[in-house]
């Protein structure tokens, strides 16, 4: 059996982790009408409770943060209630759940928008990736620039949401700050070409993020408030032509604001971890909270980082997906069951509720 500070306990905000394994935000597009969470999506969680921390798939804040078909919300009341009954499971089985907020801002689809309109971003510049729509692959659709007065209507939803999150039983939210996805646009100059008060210096693009970060936590408390960034990831055609101090001066805000966490994503999203040089032990150093660190990680990577102290927790994406007891198999050193792409996206229980536990592995 594997010793590591993986295994150990860990106090979050209010709430102490059973163990310091992350399962990181998954988009599943499972999704019913409504954009409800699927039925399944019950098990789903309720079969990964083991980790010391779940964060849901990214869940829209409005109609309009919506940019795929079939990814669930949290602003409506039938929503709220779907995700209570996945909360409760999860909690049953004596785990912790977040629930990721969304704005995808540009990446997103006519079809997808309020009266078929056009999705919005700071600038009126059409990232160059595509979204999944009507059971394909589409180009987004070119977006509008936000206008200053609609600005203020953002940070709403993002409160509401957060309120709707508390409600629905979730012990917290993590803001989605990276992937090319609004908050992200605001921040790098890439896709931010704004001469008001949302653009320019770094000052100005950090604004909205920091600003939905202040208005999530007064509405529900910092200690169970967390962020997730992604400094150099070129996702959804976002890049910044010099990171550092962008992010540098972002954390120094969200350590302001006491942020019970950051969810760091080192590197390119799903990628090489090396992509571009950033300096991530600044981050750590500059946010007296939880440091998330996610991308690529593997046992033992996330034993020699923790044993570093250079983060606090280590998030799992793909594994926990085929591998719903992963931390036990970690624990045992026991074979990992691999992973099928093609039910990462859409379909029902086939690749997302059907991934055997060890003990039915081994007992077949």
């Amino acid at each position: 059996m594997s010793s590591s500070k993986l295994f150990e306990p860990y106090k979050l905000g209010a709430v102490t982790l059973t163990n310091r394994a992350v399962m990181a935000p998954l988009t599943r597009n499972r999704a019913v009408a409504g954009f409800v969470p699927n039925p399944l999506a019950i098990e789903y969680y309720g079969q990964r409770a083991s980790a010391g921390l779940l964060i849901t798939e990214a869940s829209q804040i409005s109609q309009q943060g919506q940019g795929y078909q079939d990814t669930p919300g949290i602003y409506s009341k039938e929503q709220v209630a779907g995700w209570r009954k996945v909360t409760d499971r999860v909690h049953e089985r004596g785990g912790h759940i977040y629930i990721q907020l969304w704005h995808v801002g540009r990446i997103s689809h006519t079809s997808l928008q309020p009266n078929n309109g056009v999705p919005v971003a700071p600038s009126a510049i059409q990232a160059k990736t595509k979204t999944f729509v009507g059971g394909a692959f589409a180009d987004v659709s070119a977006p509008r620039a936000l206008e200053l007065s609609e600005i203020p209507g953002i940070i709403d939803d993002f409160k509401r949401a957060s309120a709707n999150a508390i409600e629905a039983g979730f012990d917290g939210v993590e803001i989605h700050g990276a992937n090319g996805y609004l908050l992200d646009q605001f921040a790098k100059d890439g896709s931010n070409k704004r001469t008001d008060a949302y653009g320019g210096s770094i000052e100005n693009r950090a604004r909205l993020m920091l600003e939905v970060s202040k208005a999530v936590s007064a509405e529900i408390g910092s200690s169970r408030t967390g962020i997730r960034i992604s400094p150099v990831t070129p996702a959804n055609d976002v890049i910044d032509s010099n990171p550092q101090p962008l992010f540098d001066h972002i954390v120094d805000g969200l350590n302001a604001l006491k942020l019970v966490y950051i969810h760091v994503i080192e590197g390119a999203t799903g990628g090489p971890r090396d992509n571009a040089p950033f300096d991530y032990d600044s981050l750590r150093k500059r946010f007296s909270g939880t440091y998330i660190a996610n991308n690529g990680y593997d046992f033992k990577l996330a034993t020699d980082v923790l044993d570093k102290n250079k983060a606090d927790l280590i998030a799992f994406g793909k594994l926990f997906i085929s591998n719903p007891d992963l931390v036990e198999r970690l624990k045992l050193g026991a074979p990992l069951n691999d992973f099928d792409k093609n039910t990462f996206y859409g379909g029902g229980a086939k690749g997302y509720t059907d991934y055997p536990a060890l003990k039915q592995a081994t007992a077949v």
